[in-house]
């Protein structure tokens, strides 16, 4: 989840949160030995600084889970990219991750309408990451910000890899620019695409009314993008729900 305004969804929990409710798995006890097992002893330093840096904000459900950051460096190696997009960047915790696995001379266009939670909380980590040079952050609504890149010369399919994290209602429209930004055979994910597995819940189900208004919006999404055969699509039931989009016309 990101922050409002690349915008965000405003789903909000108290400060120091369970890491539990970052996935969908009923057990908790499996979830955790994923993350003692593979997640955390491959952890670099400053990301595991910036992931409890992150847990400390009141906001801090809308981060990436840390199985699902892991799985962004992998890809983001596994393609070769050397340019990237994320949209909703929060505290940039998973921004590092994918500054992490870019190459030097890498960059990634990091897009949000405030970068306060950046700039307290993670741009000092990224400094010392060493990687700071890597991340072009606009400052914006990001439709005009990604409108603004696909004007851009040169930009189109450019990049290699983009995120989204972000307002669900801009989901579809968001997917028709980095249709143009990311090149043939690059990779697009969505986050939050299961909606605490809300998608599912049957009519009659006790759910509040931002849940109920934003899991119709995330059935739609995933509907369309089903139906895209502009993209080869996997959902995957990690973190909130995550849908890869591989460009392929």
């Amino acid at each position: 989840m990101a922050a409002t305004g690349a915008g965000g969804d405003g789903k909000s929990a108290a400060a120091g949160r369970s890491i539990h409710s970052k996935t969908l798995l009923k057990s908790e006890p499996l979830y955790q030995y994923i993350l003692e097992s593979t997640v955390f002893p491959r952890e670099p330093d400053c990301l595991r600084e910036l992931r409890l840096a992150t847990a400390t904000h009141p906001m801090a459900v809308m981060a990436a889970s840390p199985d699902e950051v892991q799985l962004f460096g992998l890809l983001v190696e596994m393609l070769g990219a050397r340019n990237a997009i994320e949209v909703g960047v929060f505290t940039g915790y998973s921004l590092l991750a994918t500054a992490l696995a870019l190459p030097d001379d890498g960059k990634i266009v990091a897009i949000d309408v405030s970068r306060e939670s950046y700039d307290q909380i993670g741009s000092p980590v990224i400094e010392r990451a060493g990687v700071a040079h890597k991340i072009d952050f606009r400052v914006g609504l990001a439709l005009p910000v990604l409108d603004q890149l696909v004007a851009e010369e040169g930009n189109k399919g450019k990049f290699d890899f983009a995120f989204v994290d972000a307002d669900k209602v801009n989901f579809l429209n968001y997917h028709e620019r980095l249709l143009r930004l990311v090149r043939v055979g690059g990779l697009i994910a969505y986050d939050n695409t299961l909606w605490g597995g809300s998608v599912a819940a049957s009519p009659g189900e006790p759910l509040s009314e931002q849940d109920r208004a934003l899991a119709a919006l995330t059935r739609d999404f995933n509907a369309a993008i089903a139906a895209d055969r502009r993209v080869h699509v996997c959902q995957l039931a990690i973190a909130d729900g995550l849908t890869l989009c591989r460009r392929v016309a």
